[in-house]
């Protein structure tokens, strides 16, 4: 069984990863680490909580409120995608008798911060803690300057981030979680432990279909299924609007499934820099994929080819498992 640290900016397609990765039995989930990005990160540990709560669990991860900004630009956030709670407005949705369908949650934290909990999971479990990183990753720059004898210790890192071959979608050149913290991303990069990153290559062929999720959800009445319906109904709204589908792209959930199932995935090594000080292309990622041109120097696996269909059935097969 793979352990695992989730660091989350939790929007939408944050929120599906979580419920995919302590659903898969491959996986445990040691703690979820919030940081700004989707939105600020008091919200989107609310969002962890909300998303727990969803789950109905036994027993939570432990859980740590990271960094509320980047390590020198100012934060960008993205709550036009996500909605303004990051979470699809499910903060403002009330039931028949007008009390809150998601109230505000109880926040049971660690006495740690995010970036002290990194480092001492990384202590903890030398060689065995994938720290998946599905937001900036500033949490995670920090505890490698703070303590970086005992990050070392990390397995590896897997992260949502990065365009390659194709638009970014924060600007032309740019994904978010990469344009958010630049330099949080190319100090990861240089850090020298394994890093896979999976780009919007990749998941942008992947879309969460609403009458996909109707299919699977629209006839259970238990209260994870109702969050689903809830938690996506505005990025639904925003990808039908902007990009003419009825969907959402689920970007975050990706690396969950790469590391259950690195059978749907393709990856090639490569030499991935990150462009922080450009006018026009702050935040782009940098690499050689073309087929047959091996890179001399490699610092990263990139993702470059996925089983999309696979991937959706892994997904509900997982998430809708009870």
């Amino acid at each position: 069984m793979q352990r695992i640290l989730l660091d989350t900016d939790t929007g939408v397609d944050d929120a599906l990863a979580i419920i995919l990765a302590l659903n898969t039995p491959e996986m445990k989930v040691e703690a979820i680490t919030t940081v700004s990005g989707n939105v600020y990160v008091d919200f989107c540990t609310r969002n962890v909580m909300l998303t727990l709560n969803a789950m109905d669990l036994g027993e939570y991860p432990i859980i740590a409120q990271g960094e509320r900004q980047p390590l020198v630009k100012p934060l960008v956030t993205a709550a036009h995608v996500h909605g303004s709670d990051g979470l699809g407005d499910v903060t403002k949705l009330h039931g028949p008798d007008g009390s809150r369908s998601y109230p505000d949650p109880e926040l049971r934290l660690a006495a740690a911060s995010a970036v002290d909990l990194i480092i001492d999971l990384a202590c903890q479990h030398p060689n065995d803690l994938v720290l998946v990183a599905l937001g900036p990753l500033t949490n995670i720059a920090k505890a490698m300057d703070k303590n970086p004898n005992q990050m070392r210790n990390i397995k590896e890192i897997v992260l949502m981030g990065g365009a390659f071959e194709t638009y970014g979608n924060v600007t032309t050149t740019a994904e978010f979680n990469i344009f958010v913290d630049p330099h949080a991303a190319q100090r990861v990069l240089d850090f020298g432990v394994p890093i896979t990153l999976v780009p919007l290559d990749v998941t942008h062929r992947v879309m969460l279909k609403s009458e996909r999720l109707k299919a699977e959800c629209g006839v259970r009445s238990d209260r994870l299924a109702k969050f689903l319906r809830d938690a996506t109904r505005v990025s639904m709204a925003y990808h039908h609007q902007r990009e003419g589908f009825d969907g959402i792209y689920i970007h975050d959930a990706l690396p969950i499934g790469l590391i259950a199932r690195p059978d749907l995935f393709d990856t090639a090594d490569a030499f991935v820099q990150v462009e922080t000080s450009g006018q026009l292309t702050q935040g782009m990622t940098i690499a050689d994929l073309r087929q047959g041109r091996p890179a001399l120097k490699t610092n990263a696996r990139v993702c470059v080819g996925v089983n999309a269909e696979g991937f959706i059935e892994h997904f509900f097969d997982c998430i809708l498992s009870t």
